[in-house]
């Protein structure tokens, strides 16, 4: 009977706030009680850096969701392990090569602790960046140029530029600037003189830098952005039509667009807005016949001939991954 809640108490579920550190999620809760009758009986304590209510009494629903959570904890480790092995373990073999060092002083080289979505709409995003002096970005700033829009930790866009064949320099925009800041690092070790990271808003932003860049625009990716999965929010994903004008008009003639998602609704709400410009950007299966799409259009096969490390993780827990990729047959009119 200790446990039974008076009728002149009543708690409430202030919130539940997600923290992400890397690929396993965990949920902090807050608990709020009112009494009736005393009054400062709780006080506000700090762990782990997170506000923590402490409880003079024990609380069922506390309880409650505790045991929740080590069940959900419990069934979601089972779930991503069942493939044999660990998304970041997959990660660091998949860049091995690279052999990348920790940022000491801003991160480390398992995680550097971000917000996992940013909202581009807000205040301290509006201002566009300074476009830099291309010529002491990149040893040679007339090459053909591949921008990642949205590149997060940059291993991806580095393995690119380490690996590539093809003479090409590589640009990549991202909005969370920790991640801009260790890839830069990671840059700077490897002493690579093809590649750069900038913090930037391509929302505000990107028009102004590929054009003022001296070579051609030859790829344009977008690979697994955030979802922003409510309604309300939709206006904050990173493919909208200003955006899709601007690549239509700057990419080069023969140039290409990679658009890939491990969600169906974001995958496809990117493919309509692309698919507006179906008069200057042609369906790469309609050029080339060799490439192999489903029913649907989507790409069977990652095109890019290394995996970004959300495509890891999603493909670890069982996702699909849906790529569609589109050509520059004629300038706008």
């Amino acid at each position: 009977m200790a446990n039974r809640i008076h009728p002149t108490q009543c708690y409430t579920l202030a919130w539940i706030l997600r923290y992400s550190f890397g690929p396993t999620p965990y949920w902090k809760v807050a608990l709020w009680k009112t009494d009736s009758k005393r009054e400062g009986g709780n006080q506000w304590s700090t762990s782990m850096g997170y506000p923590v209510l402490s409880l003079s009494k024990p609380c069922p629903l506390l309880h409650l969701s505790m045991r929740i959570h080590r069940h959900r904890k419990s069934t979601t480790s089972l779930r991503r392990c069942s493939g044999g092995a660990r998304s970041p373990d997959v990660v660091e073999r998949e860049y091995a090569d690279l052999n990348l060092k920790p940022m000491y002083g801003v991160s480390n080289m398992g995680h550097v602790r971000i917000r996992q979505h940013v909202n581009p709409l807000s205040s301290s995003f509006t201002e566009p960046v300074q476009v830099p002096e291309w010529k002491e970005v990149f040893r040679d700033s007339t090459l053909p140029l591949m921008v990642d829009i949205g590149c997060g930790s940059g291993r991806f866009l580095i393995w690119l530029a380490k690996n590539s064949v093809e003479p090409r320099n590589y640009l990549g925009l991202e909005i969370r600037q920790k991640l801009v800041q260790r890839s830069q690092f990671w840059v700077k070790e490897l002493g690579l003189e093809n590649i750069y990271f900038l913090f930037a808003n391509v929302s505000v932003s990107f028009d102004q830098l590929v054009s003022s860049y001296p070579g051609s625009l030859k790829l344009v990716s977008i690979l697994c952005p955030d979802p922003h999965f409510k309604k309300r929010h939709h206006k904050r994903r990173v493919v909208q039509a200003p955006l899709v004008d601007s690549i239509s008009k700057n990419l080069s003639l023969g140039g290409q667009v990679l658009l890939q998602s491990d969600v169906l609704e974001v995958a496809s709400d990117m493919r309509d807005q692309f698919d507006a410009y179906s008069d200057v950007l042609e369906h790469v299966d309609h050029i080339d016949s060799n490439v192999l799409c489903d029913a649907e259009g989507w790409l069977l096969h990652n095109p890019m001939g290394t995996r970004t490390e959300r495509e890891i993780h999603a493909e670890l827990e069982g996702a699909r991954i849906y790529r569609r990729m589109y050509q520059k047959t004629k300038q706008p009119s």
